[in-house]
């Protein structure tokens, strides 16, 4: 998870009276996550995928299933044997057709077939592991497309908190320009009484204009969460600002946390059934070695008009064919197929490898948040009272205005601090639960 810096949070910052003639819409997080199910680009595709491994999958019916074909054949001829053939299938040869010259010089003839065939798959080894090899690549995607649905739905959250975030940011900020403008009126009445320097005017009010230029920056830079959001909701960029519902928490929930890595996790599951495929597609190679067994029939209709069905027959029978030589390209296919498995194998045990050390990893960095939240926290309530201290002693002429300045400013500092702190805290916790589920 990467840090988000001060600059990138105020960045990030929209307020209610921004919107550059543009619709603010208020959404809340439960419906945001079912917008996103149904219009998500990535979750689209995702299900494209897994539709083309399942088409894949459907083809291998045929190694179960009959081919059944029909084709009508229009031809005409003086060819001998053609001509002699023609009339044996339309079943009008006569005593006179086996003259020796009529054989060797017939009479154009035309000869209309209609056929049927049916083409039916007995014994296929290698097409039954085949079957299996797609069956698993269909599963695999299955899985990984409900781990994109999951991958999609912590980056909603996480873009949905983004934008909590702000808007709680800039309620700091509003509090901050609220403050400097006070406090700008108050150094310019004890400038007029004489009682303060040129100097010190002129550092209040490069506070007030440095506190207004962030609100104004946050106003340019709001559009780029809500444009995001609509990104990830697959609606026009730019046409809506969108304000979240609820806010942005302020408190933490510690709990415990798993440190080994789940074999359930969809993901590793679609790995595995990967490496399954590749396994099935193996065996499938070599099982190309055995022969196949399949039967055939065909019935025929042949007359000397169009779609005529004045003569007909059939023929039926089994085949069992056996490929023993192809100058080594059966071989080379398996060799490829079994480096593709052992390819495989190797990527799934560095996947785990990998999703194990970004475990941990996530693991050590929510200890990390939760001691920075504390510290943030307390960080924060010294802050208010050294503030508070200060411009009670300030309003006495006892401190210096550079110092209430110093002060003011350390103390919005470390409330925005304090914010991202919680922020960090419940989205590591959230991505941790999506590395675990």
């Amino acid at each position: 998870m990467k840090k988000i810096n001060l600059i990138v949070l105020v960045g990030m910052i929209s307020i209610s009276t921004f919107s550059y003639g543009q619709e603010t819409l208020a959404i809340s997080k439960s419906e945001l996550s079912q917008k996103v199910t149904e219009k998500n680009l990535q979750i689209k595709i995702a299900n494209q995928e897994f539709k083309s491994a399942q088409a894949d999958y459907r083809q291998s019916n045929a190694i179960f299933l009959p081919n059944i074909t029909a084709s009508h054949t229009a031809i005409t001829t003086t060819n001998p044997l053609m001509a002699f053939g023609s009339k044996l299938n339309q079943e009008i040869l006569t005593a006179s057709d086996f003259d020796p010259n009529l054989l060797n010089n017939p009479n154009r003839i035309q000869n209309f077939a209609t056929k049927f065939e049916i083409l039916q798959p007995l014994i296929n080894v290698d097409g039954i592991y085949g079957r299996q090899a797609a069956k698993a690549k269909m599963n695999a995607f299955a899985l990984q497309t409900e781990r994109t649905k999951e991958y999609i739905e912590l980056e909603v959250n996480k873009s949905f908190m983004e934008l909590q975030l702000a808007y709680k940011a800039v309620s700091v900020l509003e509090k901050a320009n609220t403050t400097a403008d006070a406090n700008l009126k108050l150094i310019e009445n004890y400038f007029k009484q004489g009682m303060l320097q040129k100097t010190d005017l002129l550092s209040v009010q490069v506070r007030v204009n440095e506190v207004k230029n962030q609100l104004q920056y946050a106003k340019s830079n709001i559009q780029n969460a809500s444009d995001y959001l609509a990104f990830l909701l697959n609606e026009n960029i730019g046409d809506k600002i969108y304000k979240p519902t609820e806010e942005l928490e302020n408190s933490i929930t510690i709990e415990s946390n798993a440190t080994t890595l789940s074999e359930n996790r969809k993901d590793i599951q679609a790995m595995n059934l990967s490496t399954t495929a590749y396994q099935k597609m193996m065996l499938s190679s070599k099982m190309n070695f055995l022969p196949r067994l399949n039967a055939f029939g065909s019935y025929e209709l042949y007359d000397d008009s169009l779609f005529g069905t004045a003569a007909k027959g059939y023929s039926l029978g089994a085949q069992l064919s056996w490929n023993v030589f192809d100058g080594f390209k059966s071989i080379g296919k398996m060799e490829k197929a079994k480096a593709d498995f052992q390819k495989a194998e190797i990527e799934t045990q560095q996947y785990k490898a990998k999703s194990q050390l970004e475990l941990n990893k996530t693991n050590r960095q929510l200890r990390d948040a939760e001691n920075k939240v504390n510290l943030a926290q307390l960080d924060l309530e010294q802050s208010q009272e050294a503030y508070r201290i200060r411009s009670n002693r300030f309003t006495q002429g006892l401190e210096k205005t550079t110092d209430l300045l110093q002060t003011e400013t350390q103390m919005f500092k470390k409330e925005l601090d304090f914010l991202q702190a919680v922020f960090e805290y419940n989205f590591t916790q959230q991505y941790l639960q999506f590395l675990t589920k």
